[in-house]
């Protein structure tokens, strides 16, 4: 019973940190996109501007 559990916990363990992992990743990726745009929207204001 006690191997079990401890397996169990292992998985969930493991679990936790593939979905820290990706949303670390994702994190990262999603403010690199942001601030990329926002570079594009900042050298094109000029013509934005009227």
């Amino acid at each position: 019973m006690e191997e079990k559990t401890y397996k169990d916990m292992g998985g969930s363990g493991a679990l936790g940190m593939t979905l820290g992992i990706i949303s670390i990743v994702f994190g990262i990726v999603s403010g690199i996109l942001l601030i990329v745009n926002a570079g594009k929207l900042f050298s094109h204001r000029s013509k934005m501007m009227i």
